[in-house]
């Protein structure tokens, strides 16, 4: 009886491969490619950082005085239409001397961005005389990026399936299957921020001066396709 079992159990173990090979369907003739398409949008979105810091023995009136700053920022910004604002990170740290507390040092900073550089621009050198400038830099808006990118992925479609059928023609097949393909859009890098001077070097009133650009948008394709003979 257990030479019966064992007989079966060895059976068993030698056709379970068999019978998923079988199920695995086989595959032949199938290439990996890929097509690309790039473009150009304009930077259309100008975005700046502006901060306050106050640092001291006491980190309660550093706070109110940065609150005050900001909160008088953001008043004076709500009011410039065509200017959006954010407020960004809060931070209270301790400062050290000889790896002792000695004060505290407290920030906040504010995003702003406009579609209007001239407006934003003003609002930038007036804010200057109570805030500090951490960057400034055009962006390319959603709705531009995404309209760029739609244009780019038609193109890249087109560049693979022109591949394809070349490779097809090429290898002597008739016609080909798409097995799967991948669109990526993700090909476009900020451009860099311009870093301002600090305060006591730039007049407070000035406006920084500001030129939007161009950035190169990428569209990839990536896919693999399996060859028909007939």
């Amino acid at each position: 009886m257990k030479r019966l079992i064992f007989l079966a159990l060895s059976l068993l173990s030698l056709s379970t491969p068999m019978s998923h090979a079988a199920d695995t369907p086989l595959t032949y003739d199938r290439i990996n490619l890929g097509a690309a398409a790039q473009g150009k949008a304009a930077n259309d979105l100008l975005v700046a950082v502006l901060f306050q810091r106050s640092e001291g023995p006491q980190a309660e009136p550093l706070a109110a005085d940065v609150n005050k700053a900001i909160a008088a920022a953001v008043e004076q910004a709500r009011k410039v239409a065509e200017v959006s604002v954010q407020t960004l990170n809060y931070q209270t740290q301790p400062t050290y001397q000889n790896q002792k507390v000695n004060g505290w040092s407290v920030q906040q900073s504010i995003r702003l961005e406009s579609r209007s550089p001239e407006k934003l621009g003003r609002l930038i050198g007036e804010l200057q005389k109570t805030l500090k400038v951490e960057s400034v830099s055009y962006e390319i808006s959603p709705e531009s990026l995404h309209a760029t990118q739609d244009r780019l992925i038609s193109e890249a479609l087109k560049a693979f399936q022109l591949r394809a059928e070349r490779i097809t023609q090429d290898l002597g097949r008739k016609r080909y299957r798409l097995v799967n393909l991948d669109v990526n859009t993700a090909g476009s890098a900020p451009p860099p921020a311009f870093r301002m001077a600090p305060r006591a070097m730039v007049a407070e009133t000035a406006s920084p001066a500001l030129e939007a650009g161009e950035q190169t948008v990428t569209v990839t394709v990536q896919g693999t396709i399996e060859l028909q003979a007939d």
